[in-house]
């Protein structure tokens, strides 16, 4: 019993300890994010992407680029995109861009995997965007795409986006910065559900899952030169791994590095993390947007771009001995997460400025409850869960016993 409560009291101090590592990350990421979303019109956007040429489906992968990442969130434009006549490949373009390249997912990253999952996460986004211009271009009906427009535009609601300010007004006035702060929490809130899964999941993995797990379900991981079957099937059980859950990118990746540190390899990985797309509840909004067929179809074509481009990376970054060593992700549980260091007091400073962004929204704009999604209510019951497990296992010790 004893040593059950320990690993409990393990995989909370883990999951808090990841957690505490990438909070300034988040808070930075999601400041850029906001900001770029407040001064930024998309009025643009809707006028410039109406075909699949180069030049539209560039401007589709630039506006991504500085748009969220929440997978939800872009979700909801790609859909005001598309149904304002932007084209299928454009829209696409800016769908996986907005939740591959953007800033706040490589810093994580960078904490928990190291510089070259960064380069792949920003190379492979590039790559999947040409893969699904491909792919797309060769398979895609006109029937189907006009079907799906037609069902989109049913379902759309009146915005008000084009009605932005110029952003030299917005951005040297209080109401600019009041936007941004709004639209800060509201980044907070499209994601903590993710977040806390996310990371809790991550830490009880890593406390209680033993490698031979692993080895077990990614068939050839540990393994110090895998053969390309191995490879090829650790790129299909990645995102099969990740449908069946409700983590978003930003949860996902202390989880990629307790499967990298188990020794799945790094095609493996990067296709979990490129997963994001084609889990269940994204699979059900694609579906209430543009209908079923719509939504298998593009489930599909990014199912298939994912795992090649995770094969590309993977033999691309081993033919220059570039792909990273595990040895800094194995032992997550070890870690000292709460030193006094430039974590300690960046964290500081965006537990400050979120507080008073949370504050500034509260008296200015109050909160509005807009979570009908089924999905996301049960992710907030499970965020719940996941929020008592952690306060549990940290006030529970062996020695309590």
């Amino acid at each position: 019993m004893n040593d059950w409560v320990q690993t409990w009291h393990e995989a909370a101090t883990t999951a808090l300890g990841l957690f505490w590592m990438a909070l300034w990350a988040f808070g930075l990421g999601y400041l850029i994010s906001s900001m770029i979303q407040v001064f930024v019109t998309r009025k643009r956007m809707k006028q410039s992407m109406g075909d699949a040429g180069a030049k539209s489906v560039f401007l589709g992968t630039f506006f991504g680029f500085i748009s969220s990442s929440c997978s939800f969130a872009a979700l909801a434009t790609t859909r005001a995109l598309f149904t304002k006549g932007a084209g299928l490949i454009p829209s696409l373009a800016f769908l996986l861009a907005s939740t591959n390249l953007v800033v706040e997912l490589g810093i994580v990253i960078a904490i928990f995997l190291g510089w070259q999952f960064v380069v792949g996460e920003y190379v492979g986004g590039l790559l999947l965007i040409l893969l699904m211009w491909i792919f797309v271009r060769f398979t895609r009906s006109k029937r189907l795409i006009e079907q799906a427009r037609e069902h989109a535009r049913a379902q759309e609601e009146r915005s008000d986006d084009d009605d932005i300010p110029d952003w030299k007004e917005l951005i040297t006035s209080r109401e600019g910065w009041r936007q941004v702060a709004n639209q800060y929490i509201m980044e907070w809130k499209m994601v903590w559900k993710d977040v806390t899964v996310g990371f809790t999941v991550a830490g009880i993995i890593a406390a209680f899952v033993p490698q031979t797990f692993f080895q077990m379900l990614f068939v050839g991981s540990g393994v110090d030169d895998p053969q390309f079957w191995q490879i090829l099937l650790q790129t299909l059980v990645g995102p099969i791994a990740a449908f069946f859950t409700f983590i978003g990118s930003m949860g996902n990746i202390p989880l990629a590095a307790v499967l990298y540190g188990n020794g799945v390899s790094f095609a493996g990985v990067m296709a979990f993390i490129f997963s994001d797309l084609v889990v269940l509840p994204v699979l059900r909004i694609q579906a209430k947007y543009y209908g079923w067929k719509m939504a298998m179809y593009i489930m599909s074509i990014f199912l298939v771009i994912l795992v090649v481009t995770a094969l590309i990376l993977h033999y691309t970054f081993s033919a220059f001995d570039l792909l990273p060593s595990a040895e800094n992700v194995k032992s997550v549980t070890d870690r000292e997460f709460f030193a006094i260091d430039a974590t300690f007091f960046l964290n500081l400073l965006f537990i400050g400025l979120s507080g008073f962004f949370l504050i500034w929204k509260w008296r200015t704009a109050k909160f509005a409850n807009s979570d009908d999604i089924l999905s996301e209510r049960l992710l907030f019951w499970l965020a719940l869960l996941a929020l008592a497990w952690l306060t549990g296992g940290l006030i529970i010790s062996p020695a309590l016993i």
